[in-house]
């Protein structure tokens, strides 16, 4: 079982437990933890020292004492005064990762909540309970306020819940499960709504998402060279030894393997060639830069994950520091360049479509042996044309932009939020030029025949033609391209 407070959350564990996989919970450990923080609280509340969100208002309010009667109702007002997310529901499983990740940072004894507290979002995180939260809204500091707002609110009874497809009001699934509204009490409401949940759940999901994604381009480039018949030479080890960029390496290695045994590539060692365009020879530094930028993103989000993350921060019975442990620079920045990173994938794809398209070294114009009458493969690649130019324009860095807020007491915010959206919009588009590329490169292979190619690389072909035929003459591709799509998603072909 995964311990929260008090175990290191990572990438695969946080989606393993949100998909019913691992186990998690709490332990006597924690549960230590988060009750001796919450007398430390309580202490500070019934006192008539100023204390930050514990008995003062919040923002601007801050210099405004709040007496120890009107605590509660301060509390739950935070969370329904900021539930102004607008925009397309988040999808549920972000809803639940967000919760995941909120719950680890909760118990480990920082944020003086109550027990109760925490044992509810758990229930709803065993139960499958998924708040409805709006995916705009946040300005990444003081955290995700607007999203937290919106997956907390059903702790008071209020917002809404998914029920398979259809949302419904909070109050009736509490009432179901017989289960009464929380009172929020001191410091509670800022424990929800402070922190980085929002930007670090889509973090997580783009994350999970894009290391199959890099393996996959390895694979559509490798057999593209296939298709191709184009130089392994660019990917031996003595090559990237003198330049020795983690990613670079990992790459040239992948290639050797997925090339292997290859008697197609081996056929062709000794023809006219010199050279393959970049697109082929430098898959290991354009793929291998991609993965030092998820590298390093995955570093950064793993410290997150276990990070406590809201404000204040209670530190000793006397003692809580109003700090930035909220603001998402950290990760906003990361995002915008592992944005990058991923619309560079796209960016190589298509030029591997276009180039199995030209015509050159046994390959027909268009992949079609009856061009003319017939178009072929034309048409697929202005959609991977299409998609590569929306990647560009999402790749806009939000974290270099900053519009204050709360009359200036916010006056510097990260937009990590929407960094960590246009991630995942970009990673939803290379799936598309994967798929593509894939599609292509299988009906170029089809014109070595009868050539053996490596291993791997008939495997994965097999996987394409047990639903893509091979183009002969023109018919509707759409439903090809969507069945290629879903191979994509589903994580059908073999990367490894």
């Amino acid at each position: 079982m995964f311990k929260y407070g008090i175990d290191q959350l990572t990438v695969d564990k946080t989606i393993q437990i949100a998909r019913g996989e691992l186990k998690a919970g709490l332990t006597p450990e924690a549960i230590s933890k988060v009750n001796a923080c919450r007398a430390k609280v309580e202490k500070m509340a019934a006192s008539e020292k100023a204390v930050y969100g514990i008995n003062t208002g919040f923002g601007p309010l801050c210099d405004t004492q709040i007496s120890p009667e009107q605590t509660s109702k301060l509390q739950e007002n935070l969370l329904i005064t900021h539930a102004v997310g607008v925009g397309n529901p988040i999808g549920k499983e972000l809803s639940k990762i967000m919760m995941i990740c909120k719950v680890q940072a909760l118990s480990q004894g920082f944020s003086g909540v109550r027990l109760e507290l925490i044992e509810r979002i758990l229930f709803f995180i065993e139960n499958d309970l998924l708040p409805v939260v709006p995916e705009q809204g946040s300005v990444g500091a003081s955290g995700d306020l607007a999203p937290l707002s919106h997956l907390f609110l059903p702790l008071l009874g209020e917002g809404e819940f998914w029920v398979g497809k259809d949302i419904v009001p909070a109050k009736e699934i509490l009432a179901k499960h017989g289960l009464e509204a929380i009172r929020l009490e001191a410091k509670e409401g800022l424990g929800l709504i402070n922190g980085t949940q929002f930007i670090l759940a889509h973090t997580i999901r783009g994350l999970y998402k894009m290391e199959y994604l890099l393996d996959l381009a390895d694979v559509a480039g490798a057999m593209s060279l296939e298709g191709y018949q184009g130089s392994a030479a660019p990917y031996r080890k003595e090559l990237h030894a003198i330049r020795p960029f983690k990613g670079n390496i990992k790459v040239a290695e992948r290639m050797q393997m997925l090339l292997k045994n290859s008697e197609n590539l081996a056929g062709h060692i000794d023809c006219e060639r010199v050279q393959d365009p970049y697109s082929l020879r430098c898959i290991p530094q354009v793929h291998g830069a991609s993965r030092n930028a998820w590298y390093h993103l995955s570093e950064l989000a793993e410290i997150e994950m276990n990070s406590v993350t809201d404000n204040p921060i209670v530190l000793s019975d006397t003692e809580a520091i109003s700090g930035g442990n909220f603001h998402g620079q950290p990760l906003a920045m990361a995002l915008d360049y592992c944005s990058i990173a991923a619309s560079e994938l796209g960016n190589i794809s298509d030029r591997r479509c276009y180039l199995l398209l030209e015509g050159k070294f046994g390959l027909p114009r268009l992949l079609t042996a009856n061009g003319g009458l017939n178009s072929g493969f034309m048409i697929p690649q202005y959609t991977t044309a299409a998609l590569v130019t929306e990647n560009k324009s999402l790749c806009f860095p939000p974290s270099a932009d900053s519009v204050p807020t709360s009359l200036g007491q916010e006056d510097h915010v990260s937009m990590g939020s929407i960094s960590g959206r246009k991630f995942n919009q970009i990673l939803g588009n290379i799936e598309k030029i994967f798929a593509i590329e894939l599609m292509y490169a299988a009906q170029a292979l089809e014109f070595r025949s009868p050539n053996h190619f490596s291993d791997i690389m008939t495997e994965n072909f097999e996987i394409i033609r047990s639903k893509v035929d091979k183009l002969e003459d023109d018919r509707v591709l759409k439903d090809d391209i969507y069945a290629m799509i879903d191979f994509v998603k589903t994580r059908a072909f073999v990367v490894k």
